[in-house]
């Protein structure tokens, strides 16, 4: 089965920069995006492919936040949002599947200055809590545009973003927390070495300079770590400050 994730930074932007194209050349059995910025009635028919179920959460505020799911395969069920999270900014879906759950979601960012680093890291073990659940009944495979750069290798310069949003100690705990509790981090997994990258900033030709963040991440439960293929970084593939992450997996569990 083939995975992929992508922040879009507004998926009617992404249109205009080759999007669907992407999307039919990988044909991918899933499809989650995050940073949506649209409201269900914004969906235009060029947004909607043909022999894919679309599952989209919107946030209450308009062109902000934002996910969707396409998938070929028709879920037992759908659920939006995390226990406790009252914010209504459509962060996160969750598809249930016969043998596994599928979980995209949207992780705040702290803001300049950490300004909305209590809340993320609320909001962080709430999601937490979460998969906990779902990975007592099946295992989980997770992904999205996770807002940090766990280990210093996730970064072009972590000597200067160590009180940055992404790069903070509590951000970082949290994902070492969440790791700790049942589930592994894809690429790193496969390859604990390599140096790449999924998002760069839109300043001082940030991307031109490779100067990068690994924030973009497939998390799986434990167990399915055998079943793992690939996790792979599309850093070549421009139309966001993101660029698409994917997971290939067996379908034998």
């Amino acid at each position: 089965m083939k995975f992929i994730s992508w922040n879009v930074n507004g998926l009617r932007a992404a249109m205009k920069k080759g999007f669907a194209d992407f999307f039919r050349e990988q044909d991918a059995d899933f499809f989650a995006l995050q940073e949506t910025k649209m409201q269900p009635d914004q969906l235009e028919d060029a947004m909607k492919f043909e022999g894919y179920h679309m599952y989209m959460n919107s946030a209450e505020r308009k062109g902000y936040s934002g996910t969707l799911i396409y998938t070929k395969h028709e879920p037992l069920s759908v659920t939006y949002e995390i226990e406790g999270d009252e914010t209504k900014e459509g962060r996160v879906i969750t598809l249930e599947y016969p043998d596994f759950y599928f979980v995209c979601a949207y992780v705040p960012n702290s803001k300049d200055g950490l300004l909305r680093l209590p809340y993320r890291i609320e909001w962080e073990e709430m999601l937490r809590k979460h998969l906990m659940e779902l990975d007592k009944k099946k295992p989980v495979i997770y992904t999205g545009d996770l807002n940090v750069a766990h280990e210093e290798i996730d970064l072009k310069n972590p000597a200067t973003n160590h009180k940055n949003p992404g790069f903070s100690d509590e951000e970082r705990a949290a994902m070492t927390k969440l790791l700790g509790s049942g589930f592994s981090d894809t690429f790193r997994e496969l390859y604990p070495d390599t140096q790449k990258f999924s998002w760069w900033s839109y300043r001082m030709k940030a991307r031109e300079r490779n100067v990068g963040w690994r924030i973009d991440y497939f998390l799986v439960s434990q167990r399915l770590l055998a079943n793992v293929q690939d996790a792979l970084i599309f850093d070549e593939t421009e139309g966001s400050d993101h660029c698409p992450v994917g997971l290939n997996i067996r379908k034998n569990f």
